[in-house]
């Protein structure tokens, strides 16, 4: 306990740390300390009075007796009173159960700190909590995590606070463990400010230096680079490439391989050709161990049964997928090669574009509440995404920054569901096609007419998000998708001897889009920047895209270090 109250009375690991009071908790310690700004002397008595059930009666709890959380606001929803704060944090330690339950249990002892605002700008404040309660009883953590999410829920309600959207659409991403983050911080920091400045570079100065912006707005883009460059995300990515770009569970396995990913299958209970499960790991350095990730871990859309959704299941494509899957666990060569290892037709351009576009019609008619087929539609379309990143991005960037703002959608709770769209019309052959666009293909028009066929797909998910009320959701794949997206078609040369210009039947094109709002600009874009040639040609530094089709060049990653677990 007194390390932890020390902690948050003290600077903090980055000198957020302002002006550290109780705005709630014990009785005593309110009377005491009031709102005084609190030092570590102060601390550590406050530690000592929280710690003395757990000292004087001897009780031990397993896993340790000091309870500990956070309730952080969004930096948009703006800054608290104390006095509201309180009100939260009181009601949120009675639904978890750690107050005297209305005079029935002896309570627990606890304080809530408030400590100013973390470095993104969230308002926020600390709970501690001691699980031995006064009389020597012990406070249930039984569940707690969820616990604590259904209070917030109930609290975001009670007190008028931001809902929670992915909440209320069922869905959910898997965040990031301090080790994770800390791991490729200071790459992403590097990466951040190179991007940063080549952006200003090209827009011809006038742009504030990156030493001197603000520092929530150069953590917010420090964050952004660590979420793309985490070593699950990347690998999850992988995976959702491969599984986008196959038809079928056999040679998804040898795209993983070809890929680089390390592939391990699980199986059923003293089976050897009954695959329940996956793990994945990227390629260890010499001497060091791999660190697994389970295709649930990396995200809710990848775990083996919603991949197997989209392939045909037949006798005889189980024991393919049975065959690959030993062969992979045992690092032996495939067993078949399959269209993976072949040149795409040139002429399946056409074909699959105009597949996207039919996709795309028959979103019309899909209900808004059929989740199931909206989270199908966002994964194969960040799945397209993804598939082109690793094609042509030494580094994640704007293309693998759409992929993972896009898969939020499909990260849904519910299970293997089969979905209510008619037809089995999906955006596999972009995914697969795009996997060797630096290969190949009909070069920058048939690129830039897919890249138009998937913007299309992005605006009618995002209509689907603000339909279902899923404001914030839906302004993220407005803004952040869209301008990402505007950086790609900005970095494709123009097609030789092609000229675009806004005619009769573009204009209807626009018109037929689902969301005008969302796509229309970019539309317009299409075609007035194309035409500059010139502008275009330059590929400045951190451009997404080559200016040549040219051969990939191995991708730099984040290598696992050897003290870490054996899976994650």
């Amino acid at each position: 306990m007194s390390g932890l109250v020390t902690y948050l009375v003290g600077d903090g690991r980055h000198n957020e740390h302002t002006e550290p009071h109780l705005v709630a908790g014990d009785n005593a310690l309110m009377a005491w300390y009031d709102d005084a700004e609190l030092s570590r002397d102060s601390g550590l008595a406050i530690a000592r009075h929280l710690d003395r059930p757990h000292k004087q009666l001897g009780v031990e709890v397993k896993g340790g007796h000091v309870w500990h959380a956070s309730l952080s606001l969004r930096a948009e929803e703006g800054i608290k009173t104390d006095a509201e704060w309180n009100a939260i944090a009181t009601d949120f330690v009675a639904a978890m159960g750690f107050d005297d339950n209305d005079g029935t249990k002896a309570p627990c002892r606890w304080v809530a700190v408030r400590h100013g605002l973390s470095k993104a700008g969230n308002d926020h404040v600390h709970i501690a909590v001691n699980l031995v309660r006064e009389d020597g009883t012990k406070a249930s953590t039984h569940l707690d995590y969820v616990r604590a999410q259904n209070a917030a829920r109930a609290l975001e309600v009670k007190h008028g606070l931001e809902l929670l959207e992915s909440a209320q659409g069922e869905r959910a991403t898997r965040g990031y463990s301090p080790a994770e983050q800390a791991k490729v911080e200071a790459r992403s920091a590097l990466l951040a400010q190179r991007k940063y400045e080549a952006h200003a570079e090209k827009s011809g100065g006038g742009v504030t230096p990156w030493h001197q912006l603000d520092p929530r707005e150069r953590q917010t883009r420090i964050s952004a680079e660590v979420r793309l460059n985490a070593p699950r995300n990347d690998l999850a990515r992988k995976v959702r490439a491969c599984a986008s770009a196959s038809e079928s569970e056999a040679e998804f396995v040898r795209r993983l391989r070809r890929s680089g990913v390390v592939v391990r299958p699980r199986y059923a209970d003293g089976q050897t050709d009954v695959i329940t499960g996956y793990s994945v790991a990227a390629k260890p350095a010499a001497g060091e161990r791999p660190i697994w990730y389970g295709g649930g871990h990396m995200g809710r859309d990848l775990t083996l049964p919603r991949l197997r959704a989209e392939w045909p299941d037949s006798p005889t494509g189980a024991m393919d997928a049975a065959a690959e899957w030993n062969a992979a666990k045992r690092n032996r060569r495939p067993v078949a090669r399959g269209r993976e290892s072949a040149e795409p037709d040139p002429e399946l351009w056409d074909r699959y574009t105009a597949e996207l576009g039919e996709l795309h019609e028959t979103l019309r008619s899909v209900p808004l509440d059929d989740r199931d087929t909206w989270a199908r539609v966002a994964r194969q379309t960040s799945g397209a995404f993804a598939a082109w990143s690793i094609a042509v991005e030494d580094v994640p960037g704007d293309l693998a920054a759409a992929s993972d703002e896009l898969a939020k959608s499909a990260q849904t709770y519910r299970g293997n569901t089969k979905p209510e769209m008619a037809g089995r019309v999906s955006a596999g052959g972009a995914a697969m096609l795009l996997a060797s666009a630096v290969r190949g293909g009909q070069g920058t028009a048939a690129q830039a007419a897919m890249l138009r066929q998937l913007m299309n797909l992005t605006g009618a998910v995002y209509d689907a998000a603000r339909a279902a009320q899923q404001a914030r959701h839906a302004e993220n794949l407005a803004t952040e998708v869209r301008e990402r997206l505007r950086n790609v078609r900005d970095a494709l040369p123009p097609a030789a001897g092609t000229t675009l210009t806004t005619t009769a039947p573009a204009a209807r094109t626009a018109e037929s889009l689902v969301s005008r709002e969302f796509i229309s600009e970019a539309v317009q874009e299409a075609m007035d920047k194309i035409n500059r040639a010139e502008e275009n040609r330059r590929k400045g530094p951190g451009s997404p895209l080559p200016s040549t089709i040219e051969p990939t060049r191995p991708r730099t990653g984040t290598t696992p270090s050897p003290d870490r677990g054996p899976e994650r």
